[in-house]
């Protein structure tokens, strides 16, 4: 770094900064929490290493999947980033359980609406497709509301802090 002031990783490690440090363009002195908790989890010298074993258009990722690893770890010691997708996985599953239900509901509605009930002969194509979908929907919620989750992973509803910080 030369005659500025050391990037936060030789600052947190009390060491002069040199000119070719590995860190200093991806740790700056201004952000020092970044390389501390990255420190705390990984370690300064195994990241080092990676950092040396990669081509360096690729170091600025490696830091940020670094960083965001480091800070899921912390949040959570067991799982980590794992973690943080089980939850999203899960939010989706049950997105995508109210989206069946919302399509379910709008299904019965037109299907009430309907002027005149058709006798089974009368059934065109477009309404049993509508009837195998409703079947196929209220058949499937179900699975939905089974709580004994098959996923090993609990999530704490109080942990909703951002995980990519």
């Amino acid at each position: 770094m030369g005659g500025t002031s050391p990037c936060a990783s030789c600052k947190l490690l009390r060491r002069r900064c040199a000119k070719d440090c590995i860190f200093a363009p991806y740790f700056p002195s201004d952000d020092p929490h970044k390389f501390a908790i990255v420190h705390k989890v990984f370690g300064a010298s195994n990241v080092s290493k990676m950092l040396q074993e990669l081509p360096i258009h690729q170091r600025g990722d490696a830091v940020s999947s670094l960083v965001y690893e480091a800070n899921a770890r912390v949040r959570d010691p067991v799982y980590g980033c794992v973690g943080a997708i089980s939850y999203l996985q899960n939010q989706v599953s049950q997105l995508q359980m109210q989206l069946a239900v919302a399509q379910a509901e709008i299904l019965c509605i037109q299907m009430q609406h309907e002027p005149t009930m058709p006798t089974h002969h009368q059934i065109d194509h477009h309404d049993h497709e509508k009837s195998l979908f409703l079947h196929d929907t209220l058949n499937s919620i179900p699975q939905y509301f089974n709580f004994g989750n098959s996923s090993n992973v609990i999530q704490d509803p109080l942990k909703r802090e951002s995980l990519w910080t």
